[in-house]
């Protein structure tokens, strides 16, 4: 938050003080000072009151929406640019800010999330983004900020990466099944003496071309994928999913992947445990880690996934004995591209864009991915979702800046 803003706050909080302050001093009942000191306290008062009205004005000006909020989610004080941005509404405040007042005072000390209006208006916001900070005493401040027009910028970029992967995507699968028909045909051929040169070096450019056109393929998917997640269209709403539910379904998605690698996959025992998430989201972000750490891993070894409840956060961690990750490598393998190893890459057919799609369903969902690894050792790749609020508790989702 800004300088201005923290002042603004202390100076809105504060301003009864400096109020009760000035009046005590000014209908005390000591002796008359000497006229000089009288003169100065005479000042003093005109002045205090002068700089407290300044300074509100300035609180009530702000191009932020600003709210405070005490710990029985009463609005102590807001902004009318709080109200217009619709974070205050009737001196109520919006349930998703209030969620994410609760998880600060549960023990965070700031939190992002997305304000934007669920009904849209020609005249309203687009999009809000706000930060919510602990003030201490059981008090948290919601400062809002009007990201319309960034939010105009990047779903006119999100939409044209999008209407182009979908344009592609027709072709692409045009091409995959002309290879499948053309290795078909010469499954039903006789072979002959003159031929059969000719069908084996037909065979090995059908079987490329249908590789290839696999491969693009997941390509096309994954950059649809990863559009939806940010932004360019809305995301379902949060319900309660099992985690258990999400584990065995990505278990059985990267079966195939495992046989085919001699790798062993492991799990620990059924938790029980509880988030509120888009379940088909999830089980999208833990397959990508899974089959990840699969193409990361040697024949003969093993992956394994657990899961745990950790301060009202739900963690599922994957993790494999492969080849590891150097640490200047480690802040930038969930960028979308972005190869460890390209070779390997090319060999599994891997987009580039798994762990990009993981770091924003994690984003969407007000949880983070966590990566740890040591070079020859392994890698632990850990999923942190909050855990399932309960029955008529607004789930809080906040919002990653597109491009990550």
């Amino acid at each position: 938050m800004t300088t201005l803003a923290w002042l603004l706050v202390a100076v809105a909080l504060g301003l009864g003080l400096v109020a009760g302050a000035v009046a005590h001093r000014g209908l005390g009942s000591s002796p008359s000072p000497a006229p000089r000191r009288r003169d100065r306290a005479h000042a003093s008062d005109r002045e205090a009151p002068a700089l407290a009205d300044l300074l509100h004005r300035t609180f009530r000006q702000s191009g932020s929406g600003l709210a405070v909020v005490a710990g029985n989610g009463d609005v102590v004080v807001h902004n009318s640019r709080a109200m217009a941005l619709r974070v205050v509404a009737e001196t109520r405040l919006d349930p998703r800010a209030w969620a994410a007042c609760q998880r600060v005072l549960a023990g965070g000390t700031r939190m992002e999330v997305d304000l934007s209006p669920l009904e849209r208006s020609p005249r309203g916001p687009v999009a809000v983004q706000a930060r919510v900070r602990a003030l201490g005493d059981g008090f948290t401040l919601v400062e809002a900020v009007d990201t319309s027009e960034v939010s105009r910028l990047e779903a006119t970029r999100r939409d044209f990466v999008a209407n182009v992967s979908h344009e592609l995507k027709t072709p692409v699968g045009a091409i995959a099944l002309l290879a499948e028909a053309l290795l078909d045909t010469l499954d039903g051929l006789e072979p002959t003496e003159d031929s059969a040169d000719d069908a084996v070096e037909v065979r090995r450019f059908g079987d490329k071309i249908l590789r290839e056109a696999n491969r693009l393929g997941n390509l096309v998917t994954e950059l649809i994928a990863l559009s939806r997640l940010t932004g360019a269209e809305r995301l379902p709403e949060l319900a309660a999913v099992q985690v258990d539910d999400v584990v065995a379904e990505a278990l059985a998605r990267s079966r195939s992947s495992a046989e085919s690698g001699a790798v062993e996959i492991a799990a620990d025992p059924a938790s029980g445990l509880v988030v509120d998430g888009d379940r088909t989201l999830l089980v999208t972000a833990l397959t990508n880690l899974v089959e990840n750490a699969i193409a990361y891993s040697s024949a003969d070894s093993s992956v394994s996934v657990t899961r745990r409840a950790v301060d009202g956060s739900v963690e599922i961690a994957v993790t494999d004995r492969g080849i590891g990750i150097a640490p200047e490598h480690q802040q930038r393998v969930f960028e979308r591209f972005f190869r460890v190893d390209p070779a390997r890459s090319r060999a599994t057919g891997g987009t580039g864009l798994g762990l990009a799609i993981v770091k924003h369903v994690c984003a969407n969902h007000g949880g983070e991915v966590r990566l740890w690894s040591s070079p020859g050792t392994g890698s632990t790749f850990t999923m942190r979702l909050p855990a399932h609020l309960g029955v008529g508790t607004p789930a809080t989702r906040t919002a990653l800046p597109a491009g990550g």
